[in-house]
């Protein structure tokens, strides 16, 4: 396992120079696919890239008591996550439109990770280090690389950092270190219930509950940003379907007139509407429709004219 996991184990050089060919290649294949908005293309680069290796080393590493190795491991990851989002931000000087990235499926997707993206990453580390343990079950190996995502994300860093949209790329660093926190996890426990922490070669003086116990801080401190950005994304939805209802029940007698789009920018949504003749009803209706929100819930109606009516 060691041999499999450590990149300063064995043939180093091999395994160093392998690890940052294929970690460029990936990180090439997976930019070009989120830039093409071509999800084919972005698996591809999840399948080839070689990041879960040192981040299962590093709970290789708590288990077995080798600080030696977790520390390795850590400067093998932030190597990687350095090389990627530099490769991304070069890339972003090539883009054409930067208002596509607005539409573009494969950065949205990365940009405002949620509490399930941390559950559905440590079902994946927990089936990655199981398939490790099981020289049987080798064959799920692809599936586990598709599933987490780590690649992806860091090239979405980058992009985002060379178009200087800072919200979004950090987003997506939170994705990844939601994700690398969770291969750890889930790895951690799964060598442990396979028995590494009583191998022959674990140490016997490091303090493994110690390194538990910072795991398991450092997860909080990723999970309960996830849960909140999930509860803020289910309650943002809700008010949402309630304001374009609301909406629509307040044009109804207008002809022509409907609801575009409901748009957030904090705590203020934004009512696109269309209507032929420029005019729409008194909003202080739409207001009383809306009273069941909460009151720092700010709402204003744009009809396309230049001016923005606010409702409340």
């Amino acid at each position: 396992m060691r041999d499999a996991l450590d990149l300063g184990f064995g043939d180093h050089s091999a395994k160093r120079t392998g690890f940052l060919i294929m970690l460029v290649l990936s990180a090439i294949i997976a930019i070009s696919g989120v830039l093409s908005d071509s999800t084919a293309t972005v698996i591809g680069a999840m399948i080839i890239a070689p990041l879960g290796t040192p981040i299962l080393g590093i709970a290789f590493g708590i288990v077995t008591g080798h600080l030696s190795l977790v520390l390795r491991s850590i400067s093998w990851v932030a190597t990687g996550l350095v090389i990627v989002v530099a490769l991304g931000w070069f890339f972003a000087f090539f883009i054409a439109d930067p208002q596509a990235l607005e539409t573009n499926a494969q950065i949205l997707g990365r940009t405002s990770p949620h509490l399930l993206d941390l559950v559905a990453a440590l079902a994946t580390g927990t089936a990655g280090a199981f398939a490790m343990c099981r020289r049987d079950l080798s064959a799920v190996l692809p599936g586990v690389a598709i599933a987490i995502s780590l690649v992806p994300p860091l090239g979405v860093v980058g992009v985002c950092v060379g178009q200087g949209a800072w919200d979004e790329a950090l987003g997506a660093l939170f994705l990844f270190l939601s994700n690398v926190f969770a291969l750890v996890i889930a790895g951690s426990i799964v060598f442990t219930a396979a028995g590494y922490a009583n191998d022959p070669e674990a140490s016997k003086t490091a303090n493994r509950r110690r390194a538990y116990i910072v795991v398991t801080v450092l997860s909080l401190l990723v999970a309960l940003p996830l849960a909140g950005n999930s509860i803020v994304s289910v309650a943002l939805a809700r008010w949402s379907t309630e304001i374009r209802s609301a909406a629509e029940t307040w044009l109804a007698d207008e002809d022509g007139a409907r609801v575009d789009d409901v748009q957030w920018s904090g705590l203020l949504a934004t009512i696109s509407v269309t209507d032929p003749d420029g005019q729409v009803p008194a909003v202080g209706a739409l207001a009383d429709a809306l009273d069941g929100l909460p009151s720092f819930v700010e709402v204003v109606v744009d009809v396309g004219v230049g001016d923005e009516l606010r409702v409340r």
